[in-house]
């Protein structure tokens, strides 16, 4: 018997849509992760891309729990002295809704260059409307 090794022919990739709206940011950013990273299909390769696509739409209205509107930081830091730069969770939200999400699902991952090119296959959109209609994504409920 021998073991089966998944080829970058036999992926298939289909389109996902997701509805953001009134989803927990932490729990449907491991399940966008899970669904970029391909670990929902049987022939999941840790060495390839064999995630899906991933649309999200009505990034604005994701939900958090607890105080982390008032409290979660996000940090950076321009390389200079004293360029350290910290913007508030909720001021994030109201100006760029789809970095907070981006930034969730980045964050869970791999940290090389295959979780960037997984991070590629994400669409995000803050309203209710986007121009992947061709692709004919199917709805998933998370």
């Amino acid at each position: 018997m021998q073991t089966y090794a998944t080829k970058s022919k036999d992926i298939e990739r289909k389109w996902y849509l997701v509805d953001a709206e009134d989803k927990v940011l932490g729990r449907l950013a491991s399940e966008i992760a899970r669904l970029l990273m391909g670990k929902h299909k049987p022939y999941v390769a840790r060495h390839l891309d064999v995630g899906d696509f991933i649309i999200v739409i009505n990034a604005e209205k994701v939900r958090l729990t607890g105080r982390k509107l008032e409290q979660k930081q996000y940090f950076r830091h321009s390389g200079y002295s004293g360029g350290a730069k910290t913007v508030g969770l909720d001021k994030m939200l109201a100006e760029k809704p789809r970095e907070v999400i981006r930034h969730a699902v980045r964050g869970m991952l791999p940290h090389n260059s295959l979780g960037r090119q997984q991070l590629k296959k994400m669409k995000i959109y803050a309203g209710p409307d986007h121009p992947h209609k061709a692709q004919q994504p199917e709805p998933l409920e998370i």
